[in-house]
C-alpha cells in the first residue's frame, strides 16, 4: 500500500475515526474513573508491567467497540451500492480487502500505542527498574485490536445488514464477559482467549506461552477476518472460517494448562536490594532510602523486647500465593507488602510501629481476602508492648475503626502489663506462635486463652 493510497482510503473510510474513538474510550475510562487503576503498587503509572496489563485490561470494552467499528467498515460497500461495480473492475478483490484492512489496522494500532505512550510518559519518573518484558504484553493488546476489527470487517461484509455492526459488538462484549466470568479464583486457559488480561500481583506477568498461545489465535482470526473479506461465495465464506478454529484449537494447546505457569513471578523484578538487614525488591528499590532507618529501628526495638528471638530483618514479602490460602511467615525476618494498609499509610516513626506490628503479628487473612478484627487488636497490643506504650497505628481506617480497636486493646493491655514480667513474655511468645503459624487465635493468647 502506498502512500498515496492510504491518504486516500484514510479521507474515504471510517478508519480514523475508529482510532480516535478507541483512544478517547481508554482515556476517559482511566481518567474519568477514580478505580483500581489508580491505587497502590499495580497503578497504571507505578511501573511498566502493570501499565501494560491495565491497557490490556481495557479492552475488555475496547475489542468489542474495535469489533463493532470494523463491521460498520465492512458495510461501506454495500451501503454506498458499489459492490457490483467493485466485482467487474480488473483489481483483484484481496488488493482490495488489504488497503481497507490495512488502513484500518494501522489506525487502530497507532491509538493503542498513544494510549501506552500516555502510560509510559508517567511511568519513567516514578520507576528505577527499567525493562522490556512489558513489550509483548503490549504487542499482543494491538494485534488483539487489529484482529478484531479485521474479523469485523468480513462478517460485515458477509453479512451486510445494519444490525450487524451492533450484534457483533455486543456479541464480542458477551465473550470478554464470559470469559472474565470463566477466570474464578485462579485463570484457566480459555479465559486466555480473551484479549483482557487482568492485574494481579506487581511482581507477577504473563508468561510467554501465554503470549504464544494469544497470537495464533489473533491471527487465525484475523486470516478469517481477511478471507471473509475477499470470499465472493457461500462456500468460499463457508471455508473462510478455517483459520479462526484451527487458530482457537492451536492456541488451547500451547497455552498452558497450569494456573502457576499463566501468571508468573518476574525474577528480576523480585530480586532484592538491601540497605543492611532492609531489602526491598528490584522494582521498589526507589523505596528502600525511606524504609531503611524504619526498618532497622524496628529490629533494634524488637530485639530490646524479645531478645534472641526476635526477627533479624525486614524484607519486601516476595512470595506469590493463590487467592484463598493461608499465608506464609518466618520467626526470623519481618515480611512486609507495601500495598498492606498499614504499610501504606505509614511514614516515618509510624513505619517503625507498623512493621513491629508486621514482625509481631503478620496477619492471617487469607491471600487476597480483607478482614479487620482480632490481628488488628493483637498488633495494638504487641507493639504497645514493645514501644512500653499504647499506640494507635496507622492504616486503621475511618475513626470508628480506631476506636474499636482502641476498645478491644486497652483492656488486654492493661491486664497484659499488670502480669509479671514472665509471664507478659509467656503470653508474647504464645501470640506470635499463633500469628506465625496461623493456628490459633493471636489475640485470644494474649488474653490468656480464653476466648473474647
Amino acid at each position: 500500500m502506498n502512500i498515496r493510497v492510504l491518504r486516500i482510503e484514510l479521507k474515504r473510510s471510517i478508519a480514523p475515526w475508529a482510532g480516535a474513538v478507541v483512544l478517547t474510550t481508554a482515556l476517559a475510562f482511566l481518567y474519568l474513573l477514580d478505580a483500581a487503576w489508580w491505587r497502590g503498587t499495580t497503578a497504571w503509572t507505578a511501573q511498566w508491567t502493570s501499565m501494560a496489563l491495565w491497557t490490556r485490561a481495557m479492552l475488555g470494552y475496547l475489542w468489542p467497540l474495535a469489533v463493532g467499528l470494523g463491521a460498520l467498515q465492512g458495510l461501506r460497500d454495500r451501503r454506498s451500492n458499489m459492490s457490483e461495480l467493485l466485482t467487474a473492475t480488473s483489481r483483484p478483490a484481496w488488493h482490495r480487502a488489504a488497503t481497507l484492512a490495512g488502513t484500518t489496522a494501522i489506525t487502530l494500532a497507532s491509538a493503542f500505542a498513544l494510549l501506552v505512550l500516555v502510560g509510559a510518559v508517567q511511568v519513567l519518573p516514578n520507576t528505577e527498574y527499567t525493562h522490556l518484558g512489558w513489550l509483548p504484553i503490549s504487542l499482543v493488546g494491538a494485534l488483539s485490536l487489529v484482529a478484531g476489527a479485521v474479523l469485523g470487517m468480513g462478517a460485515g461484509r458477509a453479512l451486510p445488514f445494519a444490525l450487524t455492526p451492533p450484534a457483533l459488538a455486543m456479541g464480542a462484549f458477551v465473550f470478554t464477559a464470559l470469559m472474565h466470568m470463566s477466570l474464578g479464583t485462579e485463570p484457566n486457559r480459555v479465559s486466555l482467549l480473551s484479549p483482557a488480561q487482568e492485574v494481579r500481583e506487581v511482581l507477577v506477568t504473563l508468561s510467554a506461552s501465554v503470549h504464544v498461545g494469544q497470537t495464533i489465535w489473533l491471527l487465525g482470526m484475523a486470516a478469517t477476518g481477511f478471507a471473509l473479506l475477499v470470499a465472493a461465495t457461500p462456500r468460499a465464506r463457508l471455508l473462510a472460517l478455517t483459520p479462526v478454529l484451527a487458530g482457537a484449537v492451536i492456541a488451547l494447546l500451547v497455552l498452558p494448562s497450569d494456573p502457576r505457569r499463566m501468571y508468573v513471578v518476574d525474577e528480576a523484578a523480585a530480586e532484592l536490594v538491601c540497605d543492611g538487614p532492609v531489602c526491598v525488591t528490584k522494582t521498589h528499590q526507589t523505596r528502600l532510602a525511606d524504609l531503611a532507618g524504619p526498618g532497622k529501628e524496628a529490629l533494634r526495638l524488637l530485639h530490646g523486647a524479645l531478645g534472641g528471638q526476635a526477627p533479624v530483618s525486614v524484607r519486601e514479602n516476595t512470595a506469590v500465593l493463590p487467592d484463598g490460602s493461608t499465608p506464609q511467615w518466618s520467626g526470623k525476618t519481618v515480611l512486609f507488602d507495601l500495598d498492606d494498609d498499614i504499610i501504606a499509610a505509614a511514614k516515618g516513626e509510624e513505619l517503625t510501629w507498623a512493621l513491629i506490628a508486621k514482625g509481631m503479628v503478620p496477619g492471617c487473612a487469607p491471600v487476597g481476602w480483607s478482614s479487620f478484627g482480632n490481628d488488628e487488636f493483637a498488633q495494638a497490643v504487641a507493639v504497645g508492648w514493645v514501644l512500653g506504650d499504647l499506640r494507635s497505628l496507622p492504616g486503621t481506617g475511618s475513626a470508628g475503626l480506631r476506636r474499636k480497636v482502641d476498645a478491644e486493646a486497652g483492656p488486654v493491655w492493661t491486664e497484659l502489663k499488670a502480669l509479671p514480667r514472665a509471664e507478659q513474655f509467656s503470653r508474647i511468645n504464645a501470640m506470635r506462635a499463633a500469628a506465625l503459624s496461623c493456628k490459633g487465635d493471636a489475640f485470644d493468647a494474649l488474653n490468656g486463652g480464653a476466648s473474647r
